[in-house]
């Protein structure tokens, strides 16, 4: 007798397994933060009473987990609309009754403005942070400095002129600049890295020695992390007396001076200049402190790779700004579960 096989049964014991997956992570989440002072920050920025059609409006934490996962699992505020309300696990995070609807992507999308015009999103950001802190998820016994570029699709279309000026030669980047017209995003700028036109934002980040992100800072693509060193630190509460390690492209004697004043241990890569090649000690300097300053890199390519970042979603370097502590945010809380299994075994 031939068994007819039955592959919607294999898909739904695999949807059945994903479920567990992710319900044990959001578990995991809600028991690790305490949402209570989040709820506090949102009260003050975010105000509820009655909508339009007198129905009570939708709650500010609710929102946020909402926002949560929308950069958890890559999603544009429509379809997380969508996955709240046919998910089991989506809905049972953000708090609601099987019987309840989620808030509409309008909805969410007035929130994270309304948020991002009241810089809120950098108190979150914060506050979740010290409860990292708190719970020793978040160790500052170092601190790494890097940036990324990050392309908008909203960019000029067609032949382009390109100004072009030279910007940290020795790592193939080169600042463009260049009148726009008025369809594209003002406020992004291009930039040429390793050949190639590049058109949007860096994020900066401030790591720990593990990768988490300390600190957010959002700029032109076209600004130059050389001389922004400082801005940079301020986004962070680094500790007096760490190392503070950056690529080669953040040496200079301004910088040097920089943390000296800042009581942070210099560790930037030391770079060779013309008839002054790097020597033996400066070579193994570099390579001790490349086996730590790589993780900030993973965090970049992390955020990639799990919430399809790297790409602006949004118009205006405010709202990208958003984008960039959400997905700072959103990477701290997807690795703590594993560092905290980690803690127990050692």
């Amino acid at each position: 007798m031939e068994f007819i096989k039955h592959p919607t049964l294999a898909d739904s014991i695999c949807n059945l397994r994903s479920r567990k997956i992710k319900q044990t992570f959001f578990t995991q989440i809600n028991t690790l933060i305490d949402w209570q002072p989040i709820v506090s920050i949102l009260k003050k920025h975010y105000t509820k009473g009655k909508s339009a059609t007198g129905k009570p409006s939708y709650s500010g934490l609710l929102l946020l987990k909402m926002s949560l996962l929308q950069t958890w699992y890559g999603l544009s505020d429509y379809e997380v609309e969508d996955r709240v309300n046919d998910s089991i696990s989506f809905s049972y995070f953000c708090g609601l009754h099987i019987d309840q609807i989620a808030p509409d992507h309008s909805t969410l999308s007035r929130f994270r403005t309304i948020l991002t015009k009241a810089k809120a999103y950098e108190l979150l950001f914060k506050e979740i942070n010290r409860q990292l802190e708190s719970h020793k998820i978040i160790v500052k016994t170092g601190a790494i400095v890097d940036a990324s570029v990050i392309d908008t699709p909203l960019k000029p279309k067609g032949k382009t002129n390109h100004k072009v000026t030279e910007d940290r030669k020795d790592e193939q980047e080169v600042q463009v600049d260049k009148d726009y017209a008025a369809s594209v995003d003002k406020d992004a700028a291009w930039l040429k890295k390793g050949g190639a036109y590049r058109f949007g934002y860096k994020k900066h980040h401030v790591t720990d020695n593990e990768g988490l992100v300390l600190g957010v800072l959002t700029t032109k693509a076209s600004t130059n992390e050389i001389a922004n060193l400082e801005d940079v630190l301020d986004t962070a509460d680094l500790p007096e007396d760490i190392p503070l390690k950056a690529d080669k492209g953040y040496q200079s004697k301004k910088n040097e001076a920089l943390l000296k004043k800042r009581k942070l241990k210099n560790h930037i890569l030391k770079k060779a200049y013309k008839n002054k090649p790097l020597t033996h000690w400066e070579k193994k300097f570099n390579k001790l402190i490349g086996k730590t300053r790589f993780k900030v890199e993973r965090t970049f390519g992390g955020i990639k790779r799990w919430f399809y970042g790297g790409i602006a979603r949004y118009r205006g370097i405010h709202k990208m700004h958003t984008q960039n502590l959400m997905e700072a945010m959103c990477y701290n809380l997807y690795r703590s579960p594993g560092i905290i299994a980690s803690n127990c075994k050692n």
